[in-house]
C-alpha cells in the first residue's frame, strides 16, 4: 500500500485552515465591524472593540462625548481625557491577532505581498530561499545557484516550505514590555498608588513621594491572582444562594397552580350545587382567581427571572475575567486589574429575591348565593380556623382513648385507628360516627393511608393490612423476616402517588419501601427516626424525631436533603406526626414533653419555617388532609378538621 504524504498534508491543511476560521470568527471578531480586531481597545465591561469602531460609535452617541456605552451590555465607560486612545489597549488579543494572521500565511491563506528577489535588481518574484546566503531569490538567481561551482551545495527551500514563509514574516517578538515613556526602560514595577505600570525610571521620578507604594512585578501579579481566585471562590457561594432562591420561586409557583386549580375546583363544586341561579357569577369568580393567580405568576416569573439574569450577568463577568486570567500576560493584567476589580464588585450587589410565600396561596371562602350577592369570596391569604371537632373520651363506639391514626378514604370518609381500644373506627367528613373494624381482622391497628385508588392501609402490630372500600382484609405482608418480628415496631406507614408504601419501623432503625403486593424496594437505615413519616414531592421521605426535636428529610435512596431544628416559641419542641400537601408543603405536630400545648406548623419542601396552622391542641398524634383541602388531626381524644379562610 502506498502512503501519499502530500494528500495527508492537504488534508492536515485544510483542517487546520478550517479550525483558524472558526476561531477567528467566534473570538477575533469585533462585535461592531464583525472583522478582525484593528488595534483593539478595553471598555470597563471588559468587552473588546476596533478603535475605529470605537469612533465612529462616539461620534453617533453624541453629544455626551465623555461617555461611551458597550453596544454590547450597554454599560457606560467614562472616555479618558486622551480620547478613545487612551483606553486599555488589549495586548493578548492584538497578539493573538498578529500571531493568527502569521498562521494564516504560513498556510499560504492569508494575503500577502509577493516576495521580490534579493539577489538581483529586476524585481522578479522570490520562489526560494537560499539559507546559506540568507536570502529570497527568483528563477534565474535559483538557475544561478545551481550553475556556479560556489553556489552549487548551498541549501535551498521553496514556498511550499514553512522556513520560507517564516522568512516572509518575521519572528515573533518577545521580550519585556517597555514603558512607554521611557522608551528603553523594561516594565518592572506596579505602582499601588496609582494602579499602573512603572519602570524603574518612573519610580525614581514620576512615583517617589512617600504616598506611592510600589511592588515588583512578580509580587504584584501573585497578590492580584490571589485576590482574584478569593473573590471568585465567595462566587460559589451566591451561586449556592441562587440555587436557594430558585428552588423556593420554583415550588411557590408550583403551589400557586395547585392552589388555583382547586380553588377552581372547590368554586365549580358550589356552582353545579345552584347551578340555576349561579353559573355567570361563577365564571366572573374563576376568572378572578386566575387574574390573581395569573398577576402573581407573572411576579413569581419576574422575580425569578431577574434573578436569572443577575445571575447570567455574574457568570459572564466570571467567565470574562477567568479567560482573562487564563490568556493575558502579566503586565496587561495589571494593566487592566482596576477596570477587573471594578467589575468583580458585582458580588456586592449580587442579592437574590426569596419568594413571598404568603403570595402563593389563593383560595375560596364559598357562601349560599342569594339574590344578586356573590358566589363567594377569594382568599389571598392562607389562614386557618377550626371547622369541625368530634369525639370524646369514652368506651363505647364512637369515643376516643388514643386516637392515633388517620386517613381520609376516598368516600369523604374519616377512618380513625384508637390504640387503647385496638380499633379502627369510620366517621362521616361531619364527625358522626358509622363503624368499627377489629378482632379477628385487626389485632392492633396503630397508624394507617390510603393509596391513589382508594385501598386502606393499616400497620398492624408486624404487618401491613390493605383493606377494601368495604374495609375487608384482601391481603397482607410482613416488612421483616421472620426472625425479626420481635424487634418490630412498624410506628407509621405512608403511600405515594404510585402507590410504594414506606413502612417505619422504630427498633429496626429502618424505613423500608414496599410495592402494594408487598415486595420490597428497598430499605433506608436511618438512626434519626423516631416519630412520624411522610412522603413529599420528588421521591422524598420526611418524618420526624421526637427526642431530638428534628424535622428531617431524605431521598429514596437514603441522602439528606435538610435537617432542621423544631420549635416551639424559640424553645425546642418535640415533633410526632407528619403529611404534605398536595403541593409538597410540609405539615407537622409539634408540643412538649407533656403535651400541654401543642401545635401544627407549616414548612416549606427546603425545610423553612412558614408559619403556625393551630394552636391549642392536646395531644397530637397524626394528620392528613382530606379531598377538599382540610387538615384532619388525630388529637388523642378527639378529631379537629382545620380548613382554610
Amino acid at each position: 500500500m502506498s502512503f501519499n504524504f502530500f494528500g495527508c498534508r492537504k488534508m492536515a491543511e485544510a483542517a487546520a485552515k478550517s479550525v483558524l476560521g472558526t476561531i477567528s470568527r467566534g473570538h477575533l471578531e469585533c462585535p461592531i465591524c464583525c472583522c478582525r480586531f484593528a488595534d483593539p481597545k478595553i471598555l470597563d465591561c471588559l468587552h473588546n472593540f476596533c478603535l475605529n469602531c470605537l469612533l465612529e460609535l462616539i461620534s453617533r452617541q453624541q453629544p455626551k462625548a465623555d461617555e461611551i456605552t458597550c453596544p454590547v451590555c450597554r454599560r457606560v465607560t467614562a472616555v479618558p481625557d486622551t480620547g478613545l486612545q487612551g483606553l486599555p489597549k488589549c495586548f493578548f488579543l492584538s497578539n493573538l491577532v498578529d500571531e493568527f494572521n502569521k498562521q494564516e500565511r504560513l498556510l499560504g491563506d492569508g494575503p500577502t505581498d509577493a516576495p521580490t528577489c534579493e539577489e538581483c535588481d529586476e524585481g522578479l518574484e522570490a520562489i526560494s530561499k537560499c539559507l546559506d546566503c540568507c536570502k529570497l531569490i527568483c528563477t534565474k538567481c535559483l538557475e544561478a545557484h545551481e550553475r556556479l561551482k560556489s553556489m552549487r551545495h548551498h541549501r535551498i527551500i521553496g514556498k511550499e516550505d514553512h522556513e520560507f514563509a517564516e522568512a516572509l514574516i518575521g519572528p515573533r517578538k518577545k521580550g519585556n514590555l517597555k514603558c512607554n515613556k521611557h522608551h528603553n526602560q523594561d516594565i518592572c514595577l506596579y505602582c499601588e498608588t496609582c494602579k499602573t505600570l512603572a519602570c524603574a525610571a518612573c519610580a525614581a521620578l514620576d512615583h517617589r513621594g512617600a504616598e506611592h507604594e510600589y511592588i515588583v512585578v512578580a509580587d504584584a501579579i501573585r497578590l492580584y491572582r490571589q485576590d482574584v481566585g478569593e473573590i471568585l471562590q465567595r462566587f460559589e457561594q451566591n451561586r449556592e444562594e441562587f440555587k436557594v432562591a430558585d428552588d423556593s420561586l420554583s415550588h411557590a409557583r408550583n403551589r400557586l397552580r395547585i392552589k388555583v386549580a382547586r380553588t377552581c375546583k372547590d368554586v365549580t363544586t358550589k356552582e353545579e350545587e345552584e347551578i340555576s341561579k349561579i353559573r355567570n357569577k361563577s365564571r366572573l369568580l374563576r376568572d378572578k382567581v386566575t387574574q390573581i393567580g395569573e398577576a402573581r405568576e407573572r411576579k413569581f416569573e419576574e422575580v425569578q427571572k431577574s434573578n436569572c439574569d443577575k445571575m447570567k450577568r455574574a457568570e459572564q463577568i466570571v467567565a470574562t475575567v477567568n479567560d482573562l486570567m487564563q490568556q493575558a500576560d502579566d503586565f496587561e493584567l495589571l494593566d487592566l486589574k482596576p477596570k477587573v476589580m471594578h467589575n468583580l464588585e458585582f458580588q456586592d450587589e449580587l442579592d437574590f429575591e426569596q419568594a413571598q410565600h404568603e403570595l402563593s396561596f389563593i383560595g375560596v371562602k364559598c357562601q349560599d348565593v342569594v339574590a344578586d350577592t356573590d358566589i363567594g369570596e377569594v382568599l389571598q391569604k392562607e389562614n386557618w380556623q377550626l371547622k369541625v371537632e368530634f369525639g370524646e373520651t369514652g368506651q363505647e363506639d364512637g369515643t376516643f382513648l388514643c386516637a392515633a391514626g388517620v386517613a381520609c378514604l376516598s368516600n369523604g370518609d374519616i377512618a380513625v385507628t384508637d390504640m387503647e381500644k385496638s380499633k379502627l373506627m369510620v366517621f362521616t367528613s361531619t364527625g358522626e360516627y358509622k363503624k368499627n373494624v377489629g378482632g379477628e381482622q385487626l389485632n392492633n391497628p396503630g397508624f394507617v393511608a390510603v393509596t391513589t385508588d382508594g385501598l386502606l392501609l393499616v400497620a398492624d402490630k408486624n404487618y401491613v393490612k390493605v383493606l377494601d372500600s368495604s374495609l375487608s382484609v384482601i391481603r397482607q405482608f410482613a416488612t421483616s423476616p421472620d426472625d425479626a418480628d420481635d424487634k418490630t415496631d412498624l410506628s407509621d406507614i405512608t403511600v405515594d402517588k404510585e402507590n410504594r408504601i414506606a413502612v417505619a419501623d422504630s427498633k429496626r432503625k429502618i424505613i423500608s419501601l414496599h410495592h402494594l403486593d408487598g415486595s420490597l424496594i428497598r430499605t433506608i437505615p436511618n438512626d434519626m427516626f423516631g416519630g412520624g413519616l411522610a412522603i413529599g414531592i420528588r421521591e422524598r421521605l420526611v418524618f420526624t424525631n421526637f427526642y431530638e426535636s428534628k424535622l428531617i428529610c431524605t431521598t429514596y435512596t437514603g441522602d439528606e436533603v435538610f435537617n432542621v431544628d423544631t420549635l416551639l416559641d424559640g424553645e425546642p419542641a418535640c415533633p410526632w406526626g407528619v403529611c404534605c400537601d398536595d403541593a409538597g408543603d410540609i405539615f407537622v405536630n409539634v408540643g412538649s414533653e407533656r403535651f400541654d400545648s401543642c401545635e401544627v406548623h407549616h414548612y416549606s419542601p427546603a425545610g423553612v419555617f412558614i408559619g403556625r396552622v393551630a394552636r391549642g391542641l392536646h395531644s397530637p398524634v397524626s394528620l392528613t388532609f382530606s379531598q377538599n383541602g382540610d387538615l384532619v388531626v388525630a388529637d388523642g381524644v378527639s378529631v379537629k378538621i382545620f380548613q382554610r379562610v
